[in-house]
């Protein structure tokens, strides 16, 4: 899946129409900006290159780095020594059921689901104008879906970005499409925003989202929306395989299987 890109802000994710911010406790905000650097950096970033993007010196850095790997919220290639966001930050803001996850409610219906099919499960919540995958499980296939927690995918060229679309609220989802730029991925993206809102009506009326190779080429899709106890759509669950092993002709039995798991997780939500 392609993921939006993210471009460094060298105003470390701060509008530069807002006030400016005061830090009352410059440690944490230069640990904040520090995530929010990392966020936008998907390969990763040096000491070096983190230092003088946040504007501190390379040791006091090294600390606030050392302190948010110690937390979970970083790890560090070994070789390349670049740094990169976790997967922890994900799992602060899911929906929960009393203590328990969205990602808890939600892996075992995952693993069933890949066992099933036979391909790679993930789950996405929406984030801005985009999604971003929260959970995975990969194939067992020799040749399989290989994608990082974390990645942010785009509404309008894949399944999953489909069902986060096509399942807002009419007005809500009108907004969005006058505002997202459709960008063409492949051959088969839509780029048309009255194909886009017809390709919704679709989704709707079917009960789960199709990606034919319209994000990246060979790989296709099928997702299905997850609701709480207030109907109220909080994720997506999908499958993703190549086109040889998922062809179109697959897709609706695909469906019902992956409208399956998005019923037990829904289940296990509303609780």
């Amino acid at each position: 899946m392609t993921p939006i890109e993210h471009v460094p802000n060298t105003e470390l994710g701060r509008s530069k129409k807002s006030s400016p911010i005061v830090a009352e406790a410059p440690a944490l905000d230069r640990g904040l900006a520090i995530l929010e650097l990392l966020d936008a950096a998907a390969q990763g970033l040096n000491l070096t290159e983190i230092s003088k993007a946040i504007g501190s010196p390379k040791n006091s850095t090294s600390r606030l780095v050392q302190t948010l790997i110690g937390r979970g919220y970083l790890t560090r290639d070994g070789d390349a020594q670049r740094f990169r966001l976790t997967g922890k930050l994900l799992r602060l803001g899911q929906p929960r059921v009393a203590d328990v996850s969205l990602v808890e409610c939600a892996l075992d219906a995952m693993r069933t689901l890949r066992d099933a099919v036979g391909e790679t499960v993930q789950l996405g919540i929406p984030i801005d104008d985009g999604g971003v995958i929260i959970e995975k499980i990969e194939s067992t296939q020799a040749v399989r879906i290989g994608v990082n927690l974390g990645l942010r995918f785009h509404l309008h060229n894949n399944a999953p970005g489909k069902v986060l679309l096509a399942f807002q609220h009419p007005k809500t989802r009108e907004r969005t499409i006058n505002r997202i730029k459709l960008e063409r991925f492949t051959e088969r993206t839509i780029t048309d925003k009255e194909v886009l809102r017809k390709e919704c009506e679709r989704v709707v009326k079917q009960g789960y989202g199709t990606d034919g190779g319209e994000a990246d080429e060979g790989i296709h899709c099928v997702a299905a929306p997850i609701r709480d106890r207030l109907n109220v759509l909080v994720a997506t669950i999908w499958v993703s395989g190549i086109a040889g092993r998922m062809p179109k002709s697959k897709f609706a039995s695909l469906s019902v299987e992956v409208i399956k798991a998005a019923g037990e997780i829904e289940r296990r939500l509303r609780a």
